[in-house]
């Protein structure tokens, strides 16, 4: 009897001996492969493919990025205590749910699921947001983490994203998507008329009226007026028009290519005879986005600074888009396209398809300028990097000197289409990085 009961109780403590170490930490390897920034590179980059494939309008797209990207970040710092969340300085966050104590957990994991769930819920393709979700998760699998481990990190990340998505009701979207459509001023010659091919209602017009990141207001940064519009010859308005006039008449080839390579459209329609052909492209948001992830890799960022990038570079775009949109609506300025065909040459068109909204000032010229700004005060003022963004769309790479040597041949870019006053441009590229450098200054994320 004594025999069987030591047998029976050598049995017992063997299993328990096993159970003990299938939970146990081990040799932690598990956290260092989970620390592996392509996995925060890969959900952004899915993420890029999921908002080009459903076609959201540039300003949405930095929306859906940027709600994604804060989730991302605050499931992950609690993990990095050289970091600190941003509750308290974006605008109506307040502070996330927190870890529990003494428990461990794997904030990598964590921080992926946030994003995906945020990612999900904003967008159309959910299914592909699943899949995506399933890759990265048996990946984390793999890495034989306790499966306690994995539930906890599991259900932080969700934790963070309910808090995310409910943050993110609040800020008038929804109201916006039923609010009036904008009203055509055709009296007034100096105001913003539809442009061929689509003849397209004004995009998103009440823009400003979403709830800015780290802006106090949609208008906090005001850029510089355009000229006074002017139908006569001679007068700067003119002169503004007669510039992209000229330029598109007179395109040198790489000027062409530069058009084409920062052209971002989501929408372009292609015309052949009387077929009209949508063709999808990646936003200007998307396009800064991706050149985040290119300079992570490059400059060997770990999943924190990685993390760190990609949730400063959101916001500040998404508050560049609604600070330029401000303006748009504000001037409500006639398109060279409308200008050019009434009072220079009717037969002419731009090279590139003209948007669906005002002119001044560009959004691009906007956009680029605060990404790169924000890129600027992370990696340095001289950082070079290659440009492979395009590639998919059969453009070869462009290496540039710097980040703003970047985002000023994107504002360029939009004269070389014929789209865009050169005033557009340059305004909306000093008032860009103003909004840059403001947002970056008020996101504190390092202690």
């Amino acid at each position: 009897m004594k025999t069987h009961f030591l047998a029976k109780l050598a049995s017992l403590l063997l299993v328990a001996l096993l159970w003990a170490q299938g939970c146990r930490q081990g040799s932690d390897e598990y956290k260092t492969k989970a620390n592996n920034p392509e996995y925060m590179h890969a959900a952004m980059r899915r993420l890029i493919d999921i908002i080009r494939h459903d076609i959201f309008a540039p300003p949405v797209a930095s929306r859906i990025f940027a709600y994604s990207a804060v989730a991302g970040y605050e499931a992950l710092v609690p993990g990095f205590p050289t970091h600190r969340s941003l509750a308290g300085q974006l605008n109506g966050l307040k502070p996330v749910p927190q870890p529990e104590a003494g428990k461990d957990y794997c904030f990598p994991l964590a921080s992926a699921n946030a994003l995906l769930i945020v990612g999900q819920a904003l967008v159309f393709s959910e299914g592909d947001v699943v899949d995506m979700k399933e890759a990265i998760f048996e990946d984390f699998k793999k890495m034989d983490m306790p499966q306690e481990v994995y539930d906890r990190s599991m259900k932080h990340g969700e934790a963070v994203a309910k808090h995310i998505l409910a943050w993110s009701k609040t800020d008038n979207y929804a109201q916006t998507r039923s609010a009036p459509k904008f009203t055509i001023n055709a009296k007034d010659p100096a105001r913003w008329q539809p442009t061929p091919p689509q003849y397209a209602d004004a995009l998103e017009p009440h823009w400003p009226k979403i709830r800015t990141w780290a802006l106090d207001s949609a208008h906090q940064v005001p850029p510089a007026p355009p000229a006074p519009f002017s139908k006569e010859k001679g007068s700067e308005f003119y002169k503004q028009a007669q510039t992209v006039y000229e330029t598109i008449k007179n395109l040198t080839k790489e000027q062409e290519a530069t058009a084409w390579y920062w052209d971002d459209n989501p929408a372009a329609m292609e015309v052949s005879g009387h077929l009209m052909f949508l063709k999808k492209k990646i936003s200007p948001g998307a396009h800064w986005i991706n050149i985040t992830a290119q300079v992570c890799r490059q400059q060997k960022a770990g999943i924190a600074a990685a993390s760190e990038a990609y949730v400063k570079i959101a916001c500040a775009m998404a508050d560049a888009f609604i600070s330029c949109w401000d303006a748009k609506y504000r001037t409500n300025l006639i398109r060279p396209e409308t200008y050019i065909n009434q009072y220079i040459d009717h037969q002419w068109r731009p090279l590139i398809e003209t948007p669906p909204f005002p002119e001044h000032t560009s959004g691009h010229a906007t956009v680029s300028a605060a990404a790169a700004t924000v890129l600027t005060n992370l990696f340095g003022e001289n950082t070079a990097f290659t440009d492979s963004t395009e590639v998919e769309f059969g453009m070869a790479p462009r290496s540039f000197k710097s980040f703003y040597e970047a985002s000023d041949e994107a504002a360029m870019s939009r004269l070389y289409g014929g789209i865009h006053y050169p005033l557009g441009n340059e305004n909306g590229r000093k008032a860009g990085r103003v909004v840059g450098q403001i947002v970056f200054d008020k996101m504190k994320t390092r202690q």
